[in-house]
């Protein structure tokens, strides 16, 4: 488990809906700043204060998914086939920013007095609301209230709308709103997970203009040719005339407004912020482009923009709801986490869902595996239309994954990257990057979730097969028949999902996700061939793919070393673990976690310990294939060597700790991994989210206190609350019909609310619920 120590449970109040912050903290700043972060799936903005917090500009952000840099990675020893380029997430204009003035005097929280302040992010709207009373060094009291958006309905939108009251005092307030093409100053840190931004140099302005209530700003991303373009609009309501002037140069554009007030008068700013971005010369005219998109997005007002998220909120969690009984702190960070990856989602298929949401610059913005194991079974089985999206994104990124394989002498298929944004490897260290070859089967593995939960042949005609079979090739090349081992298929120099042990043989988890891959591949072209045979002759084709290529695939398969101690029955890690000395994480310092940053790598990789769940993944994702009392020998085993270093890793413990019995453990884990983020766990949220981390407490509600599996194409299921809860209910979406499940300690009640019927199963017991038969209540088997 985590070893940073954690913030009160309470800080951010319990309510079921909402997180709110009362006060101003500016040792909580940053760390805030990710948890009240909105986005929309295209644009991300960070929660900081519209006014900012003097020292603290450079915990500022908005970003747009899928819209990067890049520049070379610098090697002190280079080899061939290492990754080139770095990519990271591109800063946007700030679209909150507000400088304010009383009397050319600027507001600056962390003087005078805060004499009030509390602010509130609703996950049932959308919504983050403001209320700020503060006392001038001068004596003269300020009240602003604020309401701002990240627009659900308008995909370029954000809102805000932003009053401001003069209590006690009669002067002129004045509000600056700039769009700010240079992005913040970073901190610099030896911690890898820590993003390092957009380096200043690699912006070049193109273009600047404001009015008197308009400013637009583009600029373009040398190093890529991406093109951002900002617009924005103002309307202000006052007691009096309002005098305005116009900023701009060549990474500003903005608007000053004077505003004169009397004691108790108030005057509110409404500020429409719209983005575009794309390729060269794309956005090179914003007045043809963008500045159109403004005026028609000006003229809706915020109460229209809130009912519409409201009513998109509304459809989300009427399907994608988890209700957890018993614990406010654990419902409120269970709807904390779904609306942050609802939030965070990409949606046209050409971009995805980052490590860190679009929260922070954590990651630099990557995705990686975590989308595939961790994210997309949440969306799978309650928005499927989304999860499709997910694996779109790698079938566009198909042709950089081909030609990362030439890199790695694999001569024919694909090799996705570990971590990218466009598609190139961003990994420059390879040992935990590249050599994480099971990326593809989590890829695969993805692909066939959701080709049996929704039935979506067409995609998988289109789609689907190529992916799976193009990323099924690279194993004939990395793996071998070894005459040594009886002629049993083996794989050497990968690394497993535990980044602490790398460059090793026959990982077991690489292993049996790649012979699962495998047989799976085979049955596709079999598939293909029977339901569309005109396209898989022309897939064939396109692919170059010989007919014996199938075959040896299925013997592959079907001859895959699978490591074993004879003498325990464990499933080793890989053919080395167990010859290494265990690790004594008890005797460790607990200011010496995470072990990546205080020792060398070289040093954890000749210990028996791991950074997070391997082969006790792998008894989760292919649970079928392995007995309860496999489960519980490795659960015991792994657990003990296993710091939790990793925010990927509690989720699955949990799960495995349900299914052999130990609700304890189930419940503490869980805990840990509901409240990850608000209570930061891992000391380390201040530069974004953990998306992985928030799908994994999906799963522990549905895959693990629910024991949700899909066995044979039927969902299956083995319900158990801990003592901790008194009940818990979420939807599932499978094949078309939307199932209700209720579970409290007696008892699980099953209704089917759409579709025409489902026939599932919970421990021995098999039903059928039909609209003449829509529910059943089962008892829990002990």
């Amino acid at each position: 488990m985590s070893r940073h120590p954690s913030l009160d449970s309470r800080r951010l109040g319990e309510h079921p809906w909402q997180i709110t912050e009362t006060g101003l903290s500016a040792e909580h700043y940053g760390l805030n700043a990710s948890l009240f972060a909105q986005a929309n799936g295209f644009i991300g903005v960070r929660g900081t204060l519209e006014e900012g917090l003097v020292g603290h500009d450079q915990e500022a952000g908005c970003f747009l998914n899928g819209i990067y840099s890049s520049e070379p990675i610098a090697y002190g020893e280079s080899a061939y086939g290492f990754a080139r380029n770095n990519e990271s997430i591109a800063s946007a204009p700030n679209p909150t920013y507000l400088q304010v003035l009383i009397d050319d005097v600027p507001v600056d929280f962390a003087q005078g007095e805060v004499l009030e302040s509390e602010r509130t992010l609703a996950m049932n709207t959308g919504v983050l609301t403001r209320r700020t009373l503060w006392r001038s060094p001068a004596g003269k009291t300020l009240e602003i209230n604020t309401q701002r958006l990240v627009s659900l309905h308008e995909r370029r939108l954000v809102m805000l709308s932003y009053a401001i009251k003069a209590v006690d005092f009669a002067g002129t307030v004045s509000v600056v709103s700039l769009l700010n093409s240079l992005p913040p100053v970073l901190h610099k840190t030896d911690d890898p997970r820590v993003g390092a931004g957009v380096s200043v140099e690699d912006i070049q302005p193109v273009a600047s203009a404001a009015d008197d209530t308009t400013a637009h700003l583009v600029y373009r991303l040398r190093s890529t040719g991406f093109y951002i373009s900002a617009a924005m609009a103002h309307s202000i309501t006052a007691p009096s005339a309002v005098r305005s002037s116009a900023i701009a140069s060549d990474h500003q554009a903005g608007v000053r407004f004077n505003i004169d007030l009397s004691a108790g008068e108030t005057a509110e700013l409404t500020k429409h912020v719209v983005y575009a971005a794309g390729r060269e010369g794309s956005l090179a005219a914003p007045e043809s482009s963008l500045l159109p998109e403004l005026q028609r997005c000006r003229a809706l007002s915020f109460a229209e923009m809130a009912k519409a998220q409201q009513n998109i909120m509304d459809d989300f969690w009427a399907t994608s709801d988890i209700v957890i009984g018993g614990n406010a702190a654990l419902q409120q960070g269970m709807r904390f986490n779904l609306f942050h990856l609802f939030q965070s989602l990409g949606r046209d298929g050409f971009n995805n869902i980052a490590a860190k949401g679009l929260t922070g610059h954590g990651y630099d913005g990557h995705y990686f595996w975590d989308t595939e194991i961790y994210i997309l079974p949440f969306f799978l089985f309650t928005q499927p239309d989304l999860a499709k999206n997910l694996l779109q994104y790698r079938y566009n990124l198909l042709d950089a994954a081909r030609r990362r394989a030439r890199d790695l002498a694999i001569d024919k298929g694909c090799l996705f990257p570990w971590r990218t944004i466009g598609g190139e490897e961003c990994s420059a260290y390879y040992p935990a990057g590249t050599a994480q070859y099971h990326i593809n089967a989590d890829v695969a593995y993805a692909v066939k979730q959701y080709h049996q939960a929704t039935g979506d042949h067409e995609f998988m005609r289109d789609a689907g097969v190529e992916v799976v079979l193009e990323s099924a090739r690279m194993w004939m090349s990395i793996g071998f028949f070894n005459p040594r081992l009886d002629d049993q298929f083996c794989i050497n120099e990968v690394t497993g999902p535990d980044e602490y042990t790398a460059c090793v043989n026959n990982n077991f988890f690489t292993n049996a996700m790649a012979r699962t891959h495998l047989h799976y591949a085979f049955e596709l072209t079999v598939w293909m061939q029977e339901h569309y045979p005109e396209a898989w002759r022309d897939l064939q084709q396109r692919l170059e793919l010989d007919t014996s290529e199938p075959a040896l695939w299925q013997q592959a398969a079907e001859r895959m070393y699978l490591p074993v101690d004879a003498a325990t029955g464990i499933h080793m890690q890989d053919d080395s673990f167990f010859n290494k000395k265990r690790w004594d994480i008890a005797s460790t310092p607990a200011e010496n976690f995470p072990l990546l940053l205080h020792y060398h790598p070289l040093v954890i990789y000749r210990h028996q310990v791991c950074k997070q769940a391997d082969t006790v993944l792998a008894m989760l994702l292919l649970s079928d294939q392995f007995t309860l009392e496999q489960k519980k020998r490795n659960f015991d085993y792994y657990e003990g060597i296993t710091t939790h270093d990793s925010t990927l890793s509690a989720c699955i413990h949990s799960i495995i700790a349900n299914e052999v019995g130990y609700a304890d453990k189930a419940l503490h884990y869980f805990s840990d991994v509901t409240r990850m983020d608000l209570d930061n766990h891992h000391g380390n949220t201040q530069h974004g989210i953990h998306t992985a981390c928030m799908g994994g407490a999906w799963l522990c509600v549905v895959q693990g206190f629910a024991g949700m599996r899909v066995k044979h194409g039927l969902l299956h299921f083995a319900p158990s609350l801990p003592a901790g809860m008194t009940e818990c209910a979420f939807h599932l979406n499978y094949q078309g019909a939307l199932l209700k499940i209720e579970i409290d300690a007696q008892q699980a009640r099953y209704e089917l609310i759409k579709g025409d019927q489902l026939l599932f199963s919970q421990g021995d017991v098999s039903t059928t619920l039909s609209a003449r038969n829509p529910n059943v209540t089962l008892p829990l088997v002990a």
